[in-house]
């Protein structure tokens, strides 16, 4: 199997610093240094679809541009990239949110991937009118994705759920083809969800003995099921013709984060309700020491950022090995970003996409660049 990799649409902002926010806590200032404009994100998707990355996830959150509306509109400038969009399934009706991703697969030629979000910060999802607590969440998550499913195969649905009750719903017309379904989360109550219901299961960048104990978790709850899943992984990456020069690169981001910031968004961070947070801050502790938590996997980011809070580091051979890793344990899709996006997708598809395809892992979505590719040497 080919190996699968998608970028990421900056809707908070983007810089030359790292632009943090998420899980509850605003963007920091550096994301006004490129305001998320439709022209610039464009820019960063056609970029992302000529170095043949297969799409771009968006975020959700109050921190962001609104994922559904921005994808809409980058989608009107760019011809073969998917776009990932996450959603909350509370905020929207289930029925209204099948027929919304059935209309963008018919405008955009069925370049429509899902990524639900249940949403991890209570205090966030009462500012949207949502008073749920968390477990009650996930039951309403299933709940949606299951009508949202019947809808899509055609069916006519009616439910009375414990959250959600809908009668005589139906769409008019069933997306073509219909989109996969992006879903993460480390508790008991996401892994059940994602068991029943996710095409794709989605982990943050966590060292790889991690990474293979939720693999096996995820698996087992799956099969309970009858069903099997694929498996992503969510990193950011800097790569560079030398490991030394990438390092450095982490250095001055490292530098640019002053203690109050971090302060501040750890301890807006503490406050998650997420299993998932809970476990990327685990990985430094708030500490600006030993951030190196595997080889070429660094931690620095989640100083300032919530979510995914890891980095790739090295060479172009060092993450392209680091990927063979992740890959050997069963991750097949990569969602991954940088900091400037622009910038760090030609990095990262120009140094190790090559390196990769040599390997037989990965061939570009156009097949005719697969074999030009695989020629660039693999010395850095």
């Amino acid at each position: 199997m080919s190996l699968t990799f998608h970028w990421f649409l900056p809707t908070n902002g983007d810089s030359r610093h790292v632009v943090g926010g998420g899980h509850g806590t605003p963007a920091t200032a550096s994301g006004r240094d490129r305001p998320p404009t439709v022209a610039y994100l464009s820019q960063i998707a056609r970029a992302a679809e000529d170095l043949g990355f297969a799409g771009a996830l968006t975020p959700t959150g109050a921190w962001c541009e609104d994922a559904w509306l921005t994808t809409a509109m980058v989608s009107q400038h760019s011809e073969r990239l998917k776009f990932l969009v996450a959603f909350r399934p509370g905020f929207v009706s289930p029925t209204l949110a099948a027929q919304m991703a059935s209309t963008f697969q018919r405008q955009t030629g069925g370049r429509l991937l899902l990524n639900v979000v249940t949403g991890g910060e209570s205090h966030e999802q009462r500012a949207y009118g949502d008073f749920l607590d968390k477990d009650a969440r996930y039951r309403r998550t299933g709940e949606f994705l299951h009508i949202v499913r019947d809808l899509w195969e055609g069916k006519s649905v009616d439910l009375h759920g414990e959250h959600l009750r809908v009668e005589e719903a139906r769409l008019s017309r069933v997306p073509d083809p219909v989109p996969e379904v992006y879903f993460g989360g480390s508790s008991p109550a996401a892994g059940e969800v994602a068991a029943r219901y996710a095409d794709v299961y989605l982990t943050w960048g966590e060292p790889p003995a991690q990474v293979a104990e939720k693999i096996a978790w995820i698996r087992r709850l799956a099969a309970e099921h009858g069903r099997t899943l694929r498996f992503g992984i969510r990193l950011h990456v800097i790569t560079r013709d030398t490991s030394a020069a990438a390092w450095a690169e982490a250095d001055r981001l490292l530098a640019g984060f002053d203690q109050e910031t971090v302060r501040a968004v750890q301890a807006g961070l503490s406050r998650s309700e997420s299993e998932g947070q809970r476990r990327m801050l685990a990985l430094h502790g708030g500490s600006r020491d030993g951030l190196e938590i595997h080889p070429n996997l660094w931690a620095g980011i989640g100083l300032v950022r919530g979510g995914a809070g890891t980095a790739l580091v090295g060479s172009h051979d060092e993450v392209a090995e680091r990927i063979e890793e992740y890959h050997a344990l069963g991750i097949d899709e990569f969602v991954l970003s940088g900091y400037p996006h622009l910038e760090e997708a030609y990095w990262f598809g120009e140094g190790v996409l090559p390196r990769l395809a040599g390997r037989g892992l990965w061939h570009h979505p156009d097949d005719g660049r697969t074999a030009a590719a695989a020629q660039v040497p693999f010395a850095s």
